[in-house]
Order: C-alpha cells, then structure tokens, then sequence
C-alpha cells in the first residue's frame, strides 16, 4: 500500500506512535502462504495458482468455420459474384469431410465445423445466394484466411495457459476446461477464526442488562473474512479473562490458520488480549499505537505452539473494521498466495470540506464515492467519525486517506481506498441499456454468435 504519511510527531500519545507502513511491514513479515491443494477448476475460483499450468491441448483443437456459410477456395472468388458448385454440408460436431474441394467448388458449413481439404476460406452465408439445388452464387471476392480459425491460433499445446501467482477467474475456468485441465494446483485459503472479547458485551436479542452493549463486531468481521474469500470461524465471545483468552486462542488455533480478534488492545486495566497474546507467543508479540485514526490501537503476535498468527484489532467498531482492512485482510491475502494484497487505491476530489485536527496521525475518513459524467471521483465525507459510529460506515464505499493537517478545502484531491463498486455510478447514465443499442458491424463474429442474446 503506497500511502504517503506524514512524519510522525510524538508527544500526542504515550507509547510512542508507530508508522502505518511499520505496523504493516512487522504483520506482513509473519504471514506467508499456508501451502497448496488441487483444486478443479470451477472449485478453483477466488484461489491463487501456486505453479503454472501448461496447455494439453491447443485451441482451437483443430482449423474450423469463424462462421455459417460456404468454404471454399478464396481464388475462385475473384471476380465475384461466381457460381460454385456445392458438394454437400458440414454440421458443428460432425467428423471432418472425406472429400477435397476442387476448382469451381464449395461446401456448406456451420461455425464450429472443420475446413475441409482444399477450402482456405469461408464466405458468410449473408453474401451468397441459391440457384438452384446444388450452385450458390458468391456474391463479393473472399480473401484468403477469412473466417477461418486456424489450429492453435489461441493456444498452442505445449505454451504455458495460466502463470503461477493468478487468481482463478470465471475466465480462466473457461479457458482450463476448454484446453481439457483437469486440477490445478492453488494455495489453500486460511479458515479464519474471529472471537469478541469484554465483559460488557452481550449475546442474543432480549433486552440490554445495564452497562452492556451488543457485540457488533464480530458478525462484521466475520461477514468481511467471507467477504475476502476465506473460511469464516465463529468464535464467540469471551469475558476480560486471561485464563479464558489463552483457552481459546489455543484451541481455535488447533482448527484454524489465522485467529482475529477484537478488544481488549487498548490502555485499559482490565485489556487483557495483549497480554495474553504476548505470553502466547512467547514475548515475540508487538502492541502499537498505530499513527491512524481510526485504529490507533493494534496488537499482532503468532502462537508459540502452533505458528497461528493472531490479529487483535480494536474494540471500538469502527476502529475494528478499519484495522482489519489495513492489517489482517492484506495479510490474509498474503497467506493465501495473493500479489494484490489491497484494496484499489484512487485519486478523488473532494465535494465539501474535510474537517481533522493536527494530531500527528493519518485520518481515515469515511466517504461516499460517486464518478461524475466526466469520469473523476468524487469524495463526500458521510457524516460524523466517531469510532462508535457505524451509522456514517454504512453510508460510505470508501476511506479517504487524509494527512496530518488541518483537513481538506472543497475541490482538494485526496487519494481514496475503494471498499466496493455499489454506488459509484450513480451519477451519470450508461449509454448501455439506455436508450442506446450495442450493435455489431455486419459481417463480425458477435454478429453471427449463435445462441447469443441480441442487445438491448
């Protein structure tokens, strides 16, 4: 993540405030790939490739028809419009043709079918007509090499189909199980556990008991795990604890790769996660006060037993879904063979001030995003930026990174994480099912895609 950060000023907090890209660095450096499985490929979407996969085959498997029409010899049709002979027809599927076409001659053929002997073209079946049961006039000459899709001329047998460090598309589904690819070999996703921790949450629907609060975070956080693409461990919840915390995290190691967390990483006399979590690891465990807001507070550790990294975000709700897009979903991603590891990063302009303080941190802002007519991002903060408020989160598709200042005037660029898509055209209208018809030149391959909807 290339986030430019202002230099840290101390004196604002005690300890010492860490650098984002520190804090990341030390989490990244404990988090490597968990090993690989194979995997078919339509099971295989939303995986990272851990080796090459060579093409058996090439594609097309064999020379065949771009198009309905007549094969035939592109020599023969200069000084269209000509008469051919037509010696019969070639259905998609059907074995190729015994015979060779001569001079003079043409073979009706479906797309998809082979080429016969002789032909090295194929004229639309739209510039042809019937005389007759056995001739079809050509009605314009016919280059050689039209409409023809020669073996190989995709994928050759033999050439690598899909590199080592891609993550699986629907695309590349399509693409393996044409070339006839059985498995691939991918890095294994991390099953992710997600525990709450603090005597004042409270479990189920009924009325609040004074002083407790619902546990919000973790149905969040577990529903952002599925959300990566990782396998979702519900926890529970435990008390402030120590005892009770360490029981857990063992355990849950014993079943999971990565564990998160949220509570008890804060100054508190009762946050109790941090020192657990550094008896667990045997003192190797590192608690920052990160220079951001949200998420200042932020601890990070693996088991000394059985190598699980430990996340313990915040307990704050948004300081806890903030944290995790800046250390465990990156990590995770890195676990599991991803290169990408965040989300996008853009340039928007503001619509309306951003209001911060000089405080010595980077200010994670929650915006909504829109894209005007023209194309740029816009930026509109969606309200108030508490850590308790998750009112302003679900307005919002993105985070705009906000140095150490005194905010932002309306108009001002500002470099935006995008969270999501949903929400970011809204604001001009797509000249795709609006009133404007996708249409293909006549003659193009769309244009002759049998079973293909038509547009519009």
């Amino acid at each position: 993540m290339c986030i430019r950060e202002e230099p840290v000023r101390q004196g604002f907090d005690v300890p010492s405030l860490t650098p984002l890209e520190e804090a990341r660095a030390f989490v990244l450096a404990h988090c490597r790939p968990i090993g690989a499985r194979n995997l078919a490929p339509r099971l295989a979407v939303g995986h990272v490739l851990s080796a090459g996969v060579v093409s058996p085959e090439s594609l097309p498997p064999f020379t065949n028809s771009a198009m309905d029409g007549y094969a035939l010899r592109a020599e023969d049709t200069v000084g269209a419009p000509v008469r051919l002979r037509v010696m019969g027809a070639l259905m998609a599927g059907d074995a190729p043709w015994s015979g060779t076409l001569g001079r003079g001659q043409a073979l009706r053929i479906m797309t998809g079918a082979p080429i016969p002997q002789g032909a090295d073209a194929v004229c639309m079946v739209e510039l042809t007509h019937l005389e007759g049961e056995d001739r079809v006039v050509i009605e314009r000459p016919v280059a050689s090499g039209a409409n023809v899709r020669e073996l190989g001329d995709d994928v050759r047998a033999g050439t690598e189909l899909v590199a080592s460090g891609t993550e699986i598309t629907p695309a590349h589904v399509g693409l393996l199980t044409a070339a006839g690819v059985a498995s691939v070999q991918v890095f294994r996703r991390p099953r992710v556990g997600v525990l709450s921790t603090g005597d004042e949450l409270f479990e189920g629907l009924g009325p609040l008991p004074p002083g407790r609060i619902r546990d919000s975070n973790r149905p969040t956080l577990l529903t952002l795990v599925d959300q990566a693409g990782f396998d979702a461990i519900d926890l529970g919840t435990v008390g402030d604890d120590a005892e009770a915390l360490a029981l857990t995290l063992e355990g849950a190691a014993d079943r999971c790769e990565a564990l998160v967390t949220s509570g008890g990483v804060s100054v508190g006399d009762r946050d109790a996660m941090k020192a657990v979590l550094e008896k667990l690891s045997d003192g190797t465990m590192r608690w920052m006060q990160v220079a951001i807001k949200p998420a200042k507070p932020f601890a990070f550790g693996v088991l000394r037993r059985s190598g699980v990294p430990v996340f313990a975000l915040p307990g704050n709700p948004v300081s806890a879904m903030v944290s995790f897009e800046l250390f465990a979903r990156p990590a995770l991603r890195q676990m599991a063979g991803h290169a990408i590891l965040d989300r996008p990063l853009v340039r928007g302009i503001t619509r309306g001030p951003i209001v911060r303080r000089r405080d010595g941190k980077l200010h994670f802002v929650r915006v909504s995003v829109r894209v005007g007519a023209e194309g740029l991002f816009y930026v509109t903060p969606t309200g108030a930026q508490g850590a308790h408020q998750l009112k302003t989160l679900v307005g919002a598709n993105a985070l705009a990174i906000v140095p150490d200042g005194e905010g932002l005037n309306e108009g001002a660029p500002v470099e935006i994480m995008l969270l999501g898509v949903s929400g970011l055209a809204t604001e001009h209208r797509s000249s795709i099912g609006d009133g404007h018809r996708l249409s293909a030149p006549t003659g193009s391959d769309d244009a002759h895609n049998h079973g293909a909807p038509s547009p519009g």
